[in-house]
């Protein structure tokens, strides 16, 4: 007879295996197509009849696109010690990533650019990051740790600046569910969009991940003294992480659009300087 704790155990990794399976869409013969295990095993796994081996579930982990950390979780409901570190962002172990980051962020000067965690807290910019949004409101009066969501969505912060808010607003809701990581929109993730959609004026239909254009980027345009500023992002994820941290950062990088907004984009900062 199982044991309690083994009994626990299986029925708390078949629930899991069957969570994932169902979010990816994929039924038992699929899984079993895709990693060589055989359907009896997978059935007998999310049933609690069965544990599998590590490497067999490290397998099934990888058929279903699982993040590191929720592999981690998997792992532990298993009896297995988690395999991926969960260290911060800016721990030792992080240093070479840490270190490739600042050399992105420094090369994308003059224009903004920032690294964020997976709910859009920024950890960490270039120098003209702060620079240029200081050109629109008192970035000092925003208590931290600042999120770049909050900044677009709040009425005190950068909306107000923003020409095209609503196209903008409708492609960040977009985003959010497309950089979720794992494609998984997760508790918290859930509790930041119900922040942002108590905002005023902000249409809850927003929120429904689809495509808002055939456009490749959804351009952000800002309004300084009238004039029109024009930018795109472009974001960047680490490649290969064998981290939790790793994995979850998103390194965003702002393009202007047009010639006349690069020419006015460096009129503004060299007069922020001066």
């Amino acid at each position: 007879m199982k044991s309690p704790n083994l009994r626990k155990t299986t029925s708390e990794l078949g629930v899991l295996l069957r969570h994932w399976r169902d979010v990816r869409g994929k039924s038992q013969l699929d899984l079993s197509l895709d990693t060589g295990v055989s359907q009896k095993q997978i059935s007998f796994v999310e049933s609690g009849r069965s544990v599998p081996s590590r490497s067999t579930l490290t397998a099934i982990a990888q058929a279903l696109d699982i993040p590191l950390r929720d592999r981690n979780t998997l792992l532990l409901a298993a009896g297995y010690a988690p395999i991926f570190s969960d260290s911060p962002w800016d721990s030792i172990e992080m240093k070479s990533v840490t270190d490739a980051l600042k050399r992105i962020l420094r090369q994308h000067e003059p224009f903004p650019a920032l690294v964020m965690d997976r709910y859009w807290n920024v950890l960490m910019t270039n120098e003209c990051t702060p620079r240029f949004f200081n050109c629109f409101i008192d970035m000092a009066s925003r208590k931290g740790p600042r999120n770049m969501l909050h900044l677009m969505f709040d009425p005190k912060g950068m909306r107000s600046f923003i020409a095209n808010w609503d196209d903008v607003a409708k492609s960040l809701f977009e985003r959010v569910y497309r950089e979720s990581i794992g494609r998984v929109v997760d508790e918290k993730t859930k509790e930041l969009l119900t922040a942002l959609l108590a905002y005023p004026d902000v249409n809850s239909e927003w929120k429904n991940p689809v495509a808002l254009s055939f456009m490749p980027v959804i351009p952000m345009s800002f309004v300084k003294d009238d004039q029109f500023l024009n930018y795109f992002s472009m974001v960047t994820t680490v490649g290969t992480p064998q981290t939790v941290a790793a994995q979850e950062l998103r390194i965003e990088c702002m393009f202007p659009a047009d010639e006349t907004t690069e020419t006015r984009h460096n009129e503004l900062m060299r007069a922020a300087l001066a």
